[in-house]
C-alpha cells in the first residue's frame, strides 16, 4: 500500500510539473506573438517575455499550492466523516461497499466475502476508497507541487523566448508558433499518459488550445500597433 501511494503521489507531482511547463509555453508564447504582433522592437518583446516569466512562475507556483491544499483539505473531511460513519453505522458502510461490488458485476456471495475480508483488514481505508475514490494517506505535498511548477513554467517559457529572439525578424512569429505547436504536443502528450487519458486527444486539445491563443493575442498586438 505504501509504494502504491509514493507512485501516486510522485505522478501527481509529475503532473504539476508537466503542467506547469505547459502553462509556461502556452503563457509567454501567447504575450511575446501578441507584442510581435504590435511593434518589431526586439528588446519589447523580449522584456514582455521576462516580465510573463516571471509573473507567470510565482503565480502558477501559488496556484499550485493552494490548489494542493484545498484537494488534501477537502479528503481530510472526507475521512473524518468516514469515522463517524463507521461508528454510527458500521452496517450500512458494509452493505454499501458490498453492494457497490454488485453493481460492479461481482456475484453477491463473492461480493460478500470480498467486503468481509477487506473490511475486517480496514474498514476505513475500504470504504474511504469505495466512497470518495482516493486512498487514506495518499495526499500530494503542496510545498512539491509548488516547487516543481515554480520550476517546470520558466523552463517551458524559454522556448518561446529563444525562437523570439534569435529567429530573423521575417520568421520570428511563424517559427516561434511552430516551434509552441510542437512543444505543446509534447506536453499534452505527457499529460495525458499521467492522467492515463487518450494521448490524441490531449495532444489535439492542447495544439489547438495554443493555436487560439496564439492568433488571438496576435491579432490584438496587431490591432493595437496599428493605431
Amino acid at each position: 500500500m505504501k509504494k502504491k501511494q509514493t507512485l501516486a503521489q510522485r505522478i501527481n507531482v509529475m503532473r504539476a510539473a508537466v503542467m506547469g511547463a505547459n502553462d509556461g509555453i502556452l503563457s509567454v508564447a501567447g504575450i511575446v506573438i501578441g507584442v510581435a504582433g504590435a511593434t518589431t522592437n526586439s528588446f519589447a518583446i523580449f522584456i514582455s517575455g521576462i516580465s510573463g516569466m516571471l509573473a507567470g512562475t510565482v503565480s502558477m507556483a501559488m496556484g499550485e499550492y493552494v490548489s494542493v491544499n484545498t484537494t488534501k483539505d477537502t479528503q481530510r473531511r472526507a475521512i473524518m466523516r468516514q469515522k463517524e460513519a463507521l461508528s454510527e453505522s458500521y452496517n450500512n458502510e458494509f452493505n454499501f461497499v458490498k453492494q457497490k461490488y454488485v453493481d460492479d458485476g461481482i456475484e453477491p456471495a463473492l461480493a460478500e466475502q470480498a467486503t468481509q475480508e477487506m473490511m475486517t483488514q480496514d474498514p476505513l481505508i475500504t470504504t474511504v476508497r469505495e466512497r470518495y475514490g482516493f486512498d487514506v494517506g495518499e495526499f500530494t505535498s503542496p510545498y512539491a507541487a509548488a516547487l516543481a511548477s515554480m520550476i517546470s513554467f520558466p523552463i517551458g517559457s524559454i522556448l518561446p523566448m529563444l525562437a523570439i529572439t534569435l529567429l530573423p525578424a521575417s520568421a520570428r512569429i511563424w517559427g516561434t508558433a511552430l516551434a509552441v505547436i510542437i512543444a505543446l504536443s509534447v506536453t499534452g502528450f505527457s499529460a495525458a499518459t499521467l492522467g492515463n487519458a487518450s494521448r490524441s486527444h490531449g495532444v489535439m486539445r492542447n495544439v489547438i488550445s495554443g493555436v487560439i491563443t496564439m492568433l488571438v493575442t496576435f491579432a490584438i498586438g496587431t490591432l493595437i500597433g496599428s493605431h
